[in-house]
């Protein structure tokens, strides 16, 4: 639907007739300097909203600026400059996604999580491409990644850490580590993978294996419990951590074994072997030449 901009002026709306109507978690340092910008210098740019007709008299939906309008409100303030714009509630939410998505400092799991909500509305991935500026392909696959619960990926990718196309091949791989091993060779011989990134995706790939795909906040630590049901209770955590420790040596033996598969391809070249011994790098460390070489060299 297409925003109708048939009413559009400044006008002074008490702050108690605003409702948010995508309602986000906000940075405390960040909301910190708004409230102090704020108090210090007055609002630089009014929020915008969208006026609705209830039982209860005039209200307004929040369009763009909620850490502004939640900034009067700790202010103590009982009005706020808002541009009152006439639009549809999805094209208020649409507006209110755009503006969070074009800011640097918001949360990638919350930008994504909105494609979510847009699909929820009945959005199709081209509806959403159009709506939203992205393309379906990359539509497409956040949904499958929300879909799949993959927030730990939805993160790295939305932070730019991991391409999306290596989240995909993560999750298409699902517990088959030979396919997962193969995928990311794949995108490393085709230049999708090089470098840090080939490094940060191996990362993640770990601390989704060991912590699960889900990101949790850190719970506050209590005061040890020195009951029996404590005692077992530890005795059980350790049991996990040892379980934990056991997966992930577990982990890193497969890398390994990549890693000498790789080198023993490589080896079989006799054009590489040349090159190796003119560079003066035709010996190894001894764990991994005792596992390629016979005699721990080239020659």
């Amino acid at each position: 639907m297409t925003a109708r901009h048939t009413t559009s002026e400044i006008r002074m709306i008490p702050v108690e007739q605003i409702d948010v109507l995508n309602p986000r978690e906000r940075n405390a340092k960040v909301f910190g300097e708004i409230v102090g910008n704020i108090k210090s210098i007055g609002l630089k740019k009014p929020i915008s909203v969208t006026p609705r007709v209830t039982d209860s008299g005039e209200r307004f939906l929040l369009v763009c600026g909620e850490g502004r309008l939640t900034a009067f409100r700790t202010l103590g303030e009982t009005e706020i400059p808002a541009l009152v714009i006439d639009v549809s509630d999805e094209d208020a939410f649409l507006m209110s996604l755009a503006e969070n998505i074009a800011r640097r400092q918001s949360r990638p799991l919350e930008i994504l999580a909105g494609i979510g909500q847009l699909k929820d509305k009945g959005y199709t991935p081209k509806n959403i491409a159009a709506k939203t500026g992205l393309t379906m392909q990359y539509v497409q696959g956040i949904l499958t990644l929300l879909e799949q619960g993959e927030e730990r990926l939805l993160v790295a990718v939305g932070k730019g850490h991991i391409p999306l196309n290596a989240a995909l091949t993560i999750v298409g791989a699902g517990n088959d580590d030979k396919a997962l091993q193969s995928g990311l060779q794949d995108a490393y011989e085709s230049g999708k993978l090089r470098g840090k990134q080939l490094m940060e995706v191996r990362r993640i790939i770990e601390k989704r294996q060991t912590l699960g795909r889900t990101v949790s906040k850190a719970a506050p630590r209590k005061r040890a419990d020195t009951s029996t049901s404590g005692l077992v209770r530890t005795y059980q955590r350790e049991v996990e951590r040892q379980k934990l420790m056991v997966k992930k040596a577990e982990f890193v033996q497969q890398r390994l074994l990549f890693v000498i598969g790789a080198l023993r391809q490589l080896l079989a070249d006799e054009n590489f072997v040349n090159l190796l011994r003119a560079e003066g790098l035709d010996t190894l460390p001894k764990y991994l030449s005792e596992r390629v070489w016979n005699n721990g060299s080239l020659s």
